[in-house]
């Protein structure tokens, strides 16, 4: 009987550098009698040595479409844009199950190929939660980014390119040093703030120096009366760490940001969840991903009204690499050790449930 194996695709998103499996998780997997296959990827956090030290067998570069079709592939962002049929079995985010723009192409590839998504969001404990999430690090890594634009923007000045940084604890220190050596004096409201997301955005809010009175922690009993809030323009930094799968009143509109005009102290959106093309999305004042090459986007705020930017990086882990990939990972390692039982593991059956489900409403839409 063959082993079974993973296949470490490269990610072909720019700027990414986070990976799926780690070095560690990947000698885990082959103590475990996994086979593991790595992509070679300069890209990527983790050089090529540190996977061929722990035992993995390194390929060329994006060589996945290649491989043989009963070896699952597993990798972090969508697959670029195509049309070409997808005959594996795939782990990743899809970024298609909540009717964003083009959802229904991507599945339509899966249905042309014969393959299957597992997708990593929907991978759940038994109590509904995510098996892994980057949540905690989005929120860190957005708070970082909207304190540095911020930073920027009291210096007349654009942020910039945002480059990863090596640890967080180099991250905080750039943060802070921006800042005029500490936040003290910002005020920042997180919605979503009892979520991991929510508390890593908290977190790193305190750690660049905000006065604890300064970092309005809202969750769902303050969100409860609907919006929009008065209140998120009083702050200079506003993130939003909420998941959201049904429609609710928007947080910020336009016509609530032109009303309030000069008075309005609020500088920096940060949308950490970011799915910009969802119908639901609770910030309607602006519609496109921003990049870490240009992070933010300017919004419509009306004549001669400070200027306000969002944030809308849909990878922003990966202003962290190695220690989100390294937390992801260890987070998702106890699933894929169950991968070979995937046909009754009920993380695996439950995943592929809904892959069916949302493939069946994809070929109804594409009319296959």
């Amino acid at each position: 009987m063959s082993k079974p194996a993973f296949w470490l695709r490269c990610e072909k998103k720019e700027f990414e550098r986070r990976a799926a499996l780690t070095p560690t998780t990947a000698k885990q997997l082959i103590d475990a009698g996994f086979e593991i296959i790595v992509e070679r990827d300069e890209q990527r956090i983790f050089d090529d040595s540190e996977y061929e030290a722990v035992g993995c067998k390194l390929v060329e570069n994006n060589s996945w479409p290649r491989a043989p079709a009963s070896v699952p592939i597993i990798g972090l962002k969508e697959l670029p844009v195509s049309t070409d049929p997808l005959p594996h079995t795939h782990i990743q985010f899809a970024h298609c199950y909540k009717n964003q723009a083009g959802w229904s192409k991507v599945l339509s590839r899966f249905h042309a190929g014969g393959g299957t998504l597992y997708d990593l969001e929907f991978l759940q404990d038994d109590k509904g939660r995510r098996v892994a999430a980057f949540g905690f690090h989005a929120g860190f890594a957005g708070a970082a980014a909207g304190a540095l634009v911020c930073a920027a923007q009291r210096q007349g000045k654009s942020v910039g390119k945002l480059e990863p940084y090596a640890n967080e604890k180099e991250m905080v220190k750039d943060v802070k040093e921006k800042l005029g050596g500490s936040g003290k004096g910002v005020k920042a409201l997180v919605i979503g703030a009892l979520g991991r997301c929510g508390r890593g955005a908290v977190d790193l809010f305190r750690k660049i120096g905000l006065e604890e009175d300064d970092i309005l922690k809202w969750d769902m009993a303050e969100t409860a009366m609907g919006g929009p809030f008065s209140e998120i323009l009083d702050v200079d930094i506003f993130v939003n760490c909420i998941y959201l799968s049904s429609l609710i009143p928007p947080f910020l509109t336009h016509d609530q940001i032109r009303a309030a005009g000069k008075q309005r102290r609020l500088s920096v959106v940060v949308d950490v969840s970011c799915d910009t093309t969802n119908p639901f999305n609770p910030i309607p004042i602006y519609s496109i991903n921003t990049t870490f090459s240009e992070p933010t986007v300017p919004v419509d705020v009306g004549p001669e009204n400070p200027p306000l930017s969002v944030i809308s990086i849909d990878h922003l882990p990966t202003l962290l690499p190695r220690e989100a990939s390294e937390q992801f990972s260890h987070d998702l390692l106890p699933s894929l050790l169950q991968f070979p039982e995937r046909k009754t593991a009920r993380v695996w059956v439950e995943a592929e449930q809904l892959y069916q489900s949302k493939l069946a409403e994809a070929v109804k839409a594409e009319g296959l």
